[in-house]
C-alpha cells in the first residue's frame, strides 16, 4: 500500500496493478480511465477530489472490479476534460458487467476474481460458486416461475461461468458455511440434490476449501437472515456483500465490515467441524442417491 498526502490528509492508496483491457468491457473501460488520468498527470486522489466517491472506489472501477455510477462519469469528465467519454460509455459498460446477472449484483463476479480469500454464509439458498445448472433452474422455477425460460438458461450461463474461478491456480482461498436446512429441505428431486452435493463435496476436497454446516439444532445464531459474502483483496480493503430478495448492497466501511467480521467468526464458533460438516454432506448425498434409486 503506498500512502499519500493533499491538502493536510494522509490516506492509504492501493499499488499500481496494471489492468487486462482484453478481459471485459469494464476492464477496457477502467483501463482507458487510468490511461487518460496519467496523461492528465493526476493521482487518484486528485481526480477523486470534488467527487462523492473514495480513492479505493475509483481504483476498483480502473481495475475492471466496479461499476462506474453516473455521477462519478460526469465528474471524471470534467476534471479530464474527456468531452463526455466516460459518460456516454458508462452505461455500456454497466450493461456488459450485467449480462446474465442480476443488476444489484453485476459488480461482485468481477471482485470474486480479484479476491484473495472468500467467506460466505448461506442461510437460505445454496451460494452461487456453489450450484449447479440443474440446482438453479429448479431454484428460478419454485421462486420466480414466470421468468422465461431463455432468460433462465442466460442465468445458468452466467452462474456456471463464475464456477469457472474453481479451475485457477490463483483462485481466493474458500470458507462456506451453510445452513442444514438448505441442503435437506429442498422441494427439488433427489437426482438433482445429489448431483449437488456431489458437486460441492468436489469442489470443496478438489481445491482444498473449507466448508462447515450450522446444524438444525441450532435455531439461533449470529447471522440469521441474510447471506454474507466477506472478500479481502491484495491491493484494496476489504468487503461485504449482502442481499435480499430485491436489495443488496456493497459493504466497505471499515467499522461495519469489522462487525460483519466478528459475527461471522461467531457463527463459525457455533457450526460443526470442517470434517464434521464434510461427513454430513456425504450422509446426505447417500439419502438422496437411495431417494433417487427408489424413485427410478
Amino acid at each position: 500500500m503506498r500512502t499519500v498526502t493533499g491538502k493536510g490528509r494522509w490516506c492509504v492508496v492501493p499499488p499500481k496493478k496494471d489492468p487486462d483491457a482484453s478481459v471485459s468491457v469494464p476492464c477496457f473501460y477502467g483501463a482507458e480511465l487510468r490511461y487518460r488520468r496519467e496523461q492528465a498527470g493526476m493521482t487518484l486522489e486528485q481526480l477523486v477530489e470534488g467527487s462523492f466517491r473514495g480513492i479505493s472506489f475509483l481504483s476498483q472501477i480502473e481495475r475492471g472490479e466496479r461499476r462506474m455510477p453516473m455521477d462519478l462519469a460526469r465528474h471524471v469528465d470534467q476534471k479530464l476534460g474527456t468531452d463526455g467519454f466516460f459518460e456516454r460509455r458508462c452505461e455500456d459498460a454497466a450493461k456488459a458487467r450485467q449480462v446474465g446477472h442480476a443488476w444489484y449484483y453485476a459488480d461482485v463476479p468481477d471482485m470474486e476474481k480479484q479476491a484473495q480469500t472468500v467467506e460466505e454464509w448461506a442461510p437460505n439458498v445454496l451460494p452461487g460458486l456453489l450450484q449447479t445448472g440443474a440446482y438453479l433452474r429448479g431454484m428460478i422455477q419454485h421462486m420466480d416461475p414466470e421468468v422465461p425460460q431463455e432468460v433462465v438458461e442466460k442465468r445458468v450461463r452466467a452462474r456456471l461461468a463464475r464456477a469457472e474461478l474453481w479451475k485457477r491456480e490463483d483462485r481466493p482461498t474458500y470458507w462456506g458455511i451453510l445452513r442444514e436446512s438448505v441442503i435437506r429441505r429442498t422441494p427439488l428431486p433427489p437426482a438433482v440434490m445429489t448431483e449437488q452435493v456431489e458437486h460441492i463435496l468436489d469442489v470443496i476436497r478438489s481445491t482444498q476449501s473449507i466448508l462447515q454446516i450450522v446444524p438444525e439444532t441450532t435455531p439461533w445464531h449470529p447471522l440469521s437472515h441474510a447471506m454474507a459474502k466477506i472478500m479481502t483483496f491484495a491491493d484494496a480493503p476489504p468487503m461485504v456483500y449482502s442481499e435480499g430478495d430485491f436489495t443488496a448492497q456493497i459493504v466497505d466501511y471499515p467499522a461495519h465490515v469489522k462487525e460483519y467480521r466478528r459475527r461471522y467468526d461467531l457463527l463459525r464458533a457455533v457450526a460443526l467441524s470442517p470434517g464434521a460438516s464434510l461427513a454430513l454432506m456425504d450422509d446426505v448425498a447417500r439419502t438422496y442417491r437411495d431417494e433417487a434409486r427408489q424413485g427410478d
